[in-house]
């Protein structure tokens, strides 16, 4: 079915594959093997499959889940898999159980992102993001002011350049490291654009160049104390500076079907075509009962609403990537991008 509408935009659109629950689809067994299905494939490559044989809208990129320790045969396997399917392969570098804000954690931190990077550079990945500048979900944690959250921004500096400099990342394929900010409760500290942005920039004049990127997703943006004037207005400045990175097409709180975002994608898509700076853009659905997500559940109860109408989450992944194909081509007819 694919290939139905052409995408006109010179951006590329893919799918963040949440949607078939990190416990049992992204998740690996502890001996770093990659969930498969029944019939011995790897579920997220298959599943892959099956969306661009759905989607009137042809997917060619994807985002998924690096965990530290990952099978090699199973990553290779992977990428390859994701390959044969015409899709651009990004890496998101998990780390958990060590606080990137705490000095105490440094070298944990560091290996586990570097253990990503390396792995990103053996299978010419262009592509990392991460949402390593604080411990998801950390009980207790609270929010860093004023003299705390430079330090909080210095020592975040500190692991991610030296994770650069360690993973040995200069003429490899690795062009940028995409960072992403989340909604309060889940991170204490860095929960809007703004300060993500104060991190980015910190990093990238450490750098020297602008390789780090600040992530726009339209779920945490909207779930920030941020208004869309607010958020449009340092997508603007971010872009000016060279540091605008992927956009996630995500709904706030729900985190399911598009339609329950309030506007947020529209609007703030929209302000990240109007820079031209707008190379990439994945739709990410969450699975309202993946196991993983419980104490999001418990955070806000809205996390938890079962919002396919009736649908699958394949169905609801490709309606959100046909919602967003159609944004970007209207975004050309209206000389917002370029065809």
């Amino acid at each position: 079915m694919s290939d139905q509408i052409q995408l006109l935009a010179p951006v590329d659109l893919g799918v963040v594959p949440t949607h078939l629950k990190f416990v049992g689809g992204l998740v690996p067994d502890e001996d770093g093997r990659i969930p498969r299905n029944v019939a011995g494939q790897l579920a997220v490559v298959a599943n892959m499959a099956e969306i661009i044989e759905q989607s009137p809208v042809r997917p060619n990129c994807v985002q998924i889940p690096y965990f530290p320790g990952l099978n090699e045969a199973d990553v290779a396997e992977m990428v390859e898999g994701f390959r044969s399917l015409d899709l651009k392969v990004h890496f998101i570098l998990m780390v958990g159980g060590a606080d990137p804000m705490n000095p105490a954690d440094e070298e944990k931190v560091i290996e586990m992102l570097v253990d990503g990077l390396t792995a990103a550079k053996t299978h010419g990945v262009h592509d990392v993001s991460s949402t390593s500048v604080e411990e998801w979900m950390q009980e207790g944690a609270t929010r860093k002011e004023g003299k705390d959250f430079e330090a909080a921004v210095a020592q975040n500096v500190r692991v991610h350049t030296s994770a650069v400099r360690q993973a040995e990342l200069d003429g490899s394929s690795v062009k940028a490291w995409h960072i992403e900010f989340l909604r309060g409760g889940e991170f204490q500290t860095f929960t809007d654009i703004g300060r993500i942005w104060q991190f980015v920039q910190a990093a990238n004049e450490s750098l020297g160049r602008p390789f780090f990127k600040v992530m726009v997703d339209a779920a945490h943006c909207g779930d920030s104390s941020l208004s869309i004037p607010e958020n449009e207005s340092l997508i603007d400045e971010i872009a000016a500076a060279d540091a605008l990175g992927i956009f996630h097409a995500s709904s706030k709180t729900t985190r399911g079907c598009l339609s329950t975002d309030d506007g947020w994608i529209g609007a703030l898509l929209a302000a990240c075509a109007r820079t031209g700076k707008l190379k990439t853009v994945f739709v990410e659905v969450f699975h309202h009962e993946d196991d993983a997500l419980a104490g999001l559940r418990a955070l806000d109860p809205g996390h938890g609403i079962d919002t396919r109408d009736g649908r699958s989450y394949d169905e609801m992944v490709v309606d959100g990537l046909v919602e967003v194909g159609r944004r970007l081509n209207n975004l050309v007819a209206r000389g917002i991008l370029d065809s």
